[in-house]
């Protein structure tokens, strides 16, 4: 076969070498033409390195071009995948650090919150030129694959806005099956689920371990007696033995996006575990992030050798992208938690919310399975969250700074944190942080300056309940011993 798929923001290098791997495990696939494109040359010519060496080796007859011209990797392209990152980690900076003058200590800050909402301001209007070049250049009905947080609100604008075939796609639903499997003393294969909700907020309604339905208690006392969940899931297990359902999401993301966990920094400590930022920590992400940057820069050597083990010591991953392409492609059945429009799918949550639940793919594209029923707490969180994103993408394509500030202020953690006055100062502080990537707010940009300049709310110097600084190349290689 050969049809063209196009990688914006293929520069997340570890990313982009995974999902290429996944699409030449499966022999059909062997001929394909990839196009990778990045606003950043020196990184895209790193991943084209590695992915000219992958081809290499394994003697594939596949094509790869790179190139900072978005609008050529996407012409004529049947898929497009993105995982971009707008503004970097210079904005990603600001998501965390302002808010944090405020009280809002948020662990991730890339889904909802204050960092969230600010980062989907940044997001929508390059997802939008990205489905302006698919719906012009690419091939007609070509497929948008969205690997980009935050991934509802993004999702929601291309679907909405974009006028083009998108889906969102994450890797909670099978992390967090994986711990399930591992606390029943099962393997992955043995497990079957439903999991329903809305991304990085999604439940497992219904689990089965080789065919037996486990019920509240018995997963809790698992989780319970696990020598090392019970220690970094205090969160997650809290949740459940409440909602009587098990969630997604890391515990430090779940944190942030419930108003009752993160809103007193003397009680932070209680629900976090420091071993990994993913559990809590204050800006995790942001410093997990920073130093693999600072790594990768000085250990591409290391990468590109990497590349040339031959395919046959890749394990196929549980990542979505190649799994849907080759439902579509060759019509063997792939089931898989996908972001769409609801329309129904989910009885108790909005139709035009965007959300994640069970879906099957084959040559007719996804097809999801309608009428899923989330138990009721379940549904009231993700219903505060669906509010928040609709004004957030609203608030985006407008320019509207209100509305953002309204979006803001119905956050849950910010909302069991901040007055509406420090609301209004925070987003006026964010958005003039961040003018350079806010296009659309060009116009509100000055009276938000005018107004930081009187600005009577009073902020604070705080680091978060739970920091720690970015590590050097050097320390981390002693760590590691030099392995990722």
């Amino acid at each position: 076969m050969s049809f063209k798929v196009a990688i914006i923001g293929a520069g997340s290098v570890g990313f982009t070498k995974t999902l290429i791997s996944d699409l030449l495990k499966v022999p059909e696939f062997a001929g394909v033409e990839f196009a990778l494109t990045d606003i950043n040359a020196h990184n895209l010519d790193m991943i084209r390195q590695i992915i000219e060496k992958i081809v290499a080796v394994n003697n594939l007859p596949a094509k790869v071009t790179a190139t900072t011209d978005r609008r050529e990797a996407i012409s004529g392209a049947r898929y497009i995948m993105s995982c971009v990152r707008v503004g970097g980690l210079e904005a990603f900076a600001t998501d965390v650090n302002i808010p944090l003058k405020y009280g809002v200590d948020q662990c991730v800050g890339d889904t909802i919150c204050a960092g969230g909402i600010l980062y989907g301001q940044r997001n929508i209007p390059v997802i939008l030129d990205f489905c302006k070049d698919i719906r012009e250049v690419a091939e007609p009905g070509a497929l948008f694959l969205n690997y980009a947080n935050p991934m509802a609100m993004n999702t929601w604008a291309a679907l909405e806005y974009g006028g083009v075939n998108t889906v969102g796609l994450c890797h909670g639903v099978q992390h967090g099956a994986h711990q399930i499997a591992q606390v029943l003393g099962v393997t992955d294969d043995e497990l079957d689920y439903v999991c329903s909700g809305i991304n990085h907020q999604t439940w497992y309604i219904d689990i089965r371990a080789k065919g037996r339905k486990i019920e509240k208690d018995e997963l809790i006392e698992a989780f319970e007696k696990h020598p090392v969940y019970s220690r970094q899931e205090k969160v997650r297990i809290d949740v459940l033995k409440r909602f009587g359902v098990y969630s997604t999401e890391s515990n430090g993301h779940l944190s942030e996006y419930l108003p009752w966990y993160r809103k007193r920094p003397e009680e932070i400590g209680r629900w976090i575990d420091m071993s990994d930022w993913i559990h809590g920590e204050t800006g995790g992400y942001l410093r997990y992030s920073t130093e693999r940057r600072n790594w990768f820069e000085t250990d591409f050597p290391k990468f590109l050798e990497e590349a040339a083990k031959p395919l046959s010591q890749h394990k196929r991953t549980s990542e979505h992208a190649s799994h849907i392409i080759e439902a579509i492609e060759t019509g063997r059945v792939y089931r898989g938690h996908f972001n769409v429009r609801n329309n129904g799918v989910i009885t108790n949550l909005p139709a035009d919310a965007i959300i994640e639940s069970p879906g099957f793919v084959d040559r007719f594209g996804i097809n999801m399975i309608e009428g899923q029923t989330l138990p009721m707490a379940c549904a009231a969180t993700c219903s505060v969250s669906i509010s928040v994103q609709r004004m957030s993408v609203e608030a985006a394509m407008k320019g509207d700074l209100d509305l953002l500030k309204l979006a803001v202020l119905h956050d849950p953690l910010v909302g069991a944190i901040c007055t509406p006055d420090e609301v209004w100062q925070m987003v006026d502080e964010m958005v003039v942080a961040q003018a350079q990537w806010l296009p659309q707010y060009a116009d509100a940009i000055p009276g938000a300056k005018e107004r930081l300049a009187k600005g009577t709310v009073k902020t604070r110097d705080w680091e978060g309940a739970a920091r720690k600084r970015v590590r050097s190349v050097e320390e981390l290689r002693e760590i590691t011993g030099g392995h990722h």
